[in-house]
């Protein structure tokens, strides 16, 4: 049963009306439940059939004004490039030694992992054990590459994946309430515009059927998909 803060923040959104983008994060924000600073997280249901390989949405986008949270970064790579991923700022850098502590130990304080070409192989060991956890390294989200110090800044500087489920919706943090309503719609807009962009060719009729945005413990907002896509209708 939802909290008593839950449905008095719930009376103030109408659940039959699609907001504009704007309005939409102004009541995200004026009917915070948590008392700490929660995290505004974007969904955008697509009109894919993600069980297709060319339907799979997938990709990444810098957010604008960063995510609120900085990422712990585990680079995996050989000589050189462990030093310049230590100089980029990697929270934990290694090869062999730290695929090893998280195949035997378990290992997985870190939240973003980079590895180099060169040792995908050995890397392949953990792949159970990152694969389930959304950390498995990929060359299509950027994060298989020799340039780990472009890697590395992207995700401090607040790089999102994103990936539609199987329910055919893209979930992805924009940031905390704390931001405000301009760097949350900035924020919004740009990883619209970066799914927007990733349609498929194969994709027909409308591709963004339905937006909504909430907090943490927030109760959603819908949003007038018309309003959310119009800055990538308008660069298209």
């Amino acid at each position: 049963m939802a909290g008593k803060k839950y449905r008095e923040a719930a009376k103030n959104i109408d659940p039959d009306k699609h907001y504009q983008l704007e309005e939409a994060l102004k009541l995200v924000a004026a009917n915070q439940v948590a008392k700490f600073d929660e995290t505004v997280e974007l969904a955008v249901r697509l009109n894919v059939d993600p069980r297709q390989a060319d339907q799979n949405v997938r990709g990444t986008v810098v957010l604008p004004n960063g995510t609120g949270k900085v990422s712990r970064v585990l680079v995996l790579a050989k000589g050189d490039k462990e030093r310049e991923a230590r100089e980029a700022g990697a929270d934990f850098v290694g090869g062999e030694d730290l695929i090893k502590k998280i195949q035997e130990e378990n290992w997985l304080d870190f939240d973003r992992v980079i590895a180099t070409p060169d040792i995908m192989g050995a890397v392949g060991r953990i792949g159970k054990i990152l694969g389930p956890r959304g950390l498995m390294p990929n060359p299509r989200v950027g994060t298989v590459t020799f340039d780990i110090a472009k890697a590395v800044g992207e995700v401090k500087a607040g790089k999102v994946d994103y990936r539609v489920d199987k329910a055919g919706v893209v979930h992805a943090r924009i940031g905390k309430i704390s931001f405000g309503e301009q760097k949350l719609v900035q924020n919004a807009h740009a990883l619209i515009d970066a799914v927007v962009r990733a349609k498929p060719s194969s994709a027909k009729g409308n591709y963004v059927t339905s937006v909504a945005v909430s907090s943490t413990m927030g109760p959603g907002v819908r949003i007038d998909p018309a309003s959310a896509t119009r800055v990538a209708d308008a660069a298209a």
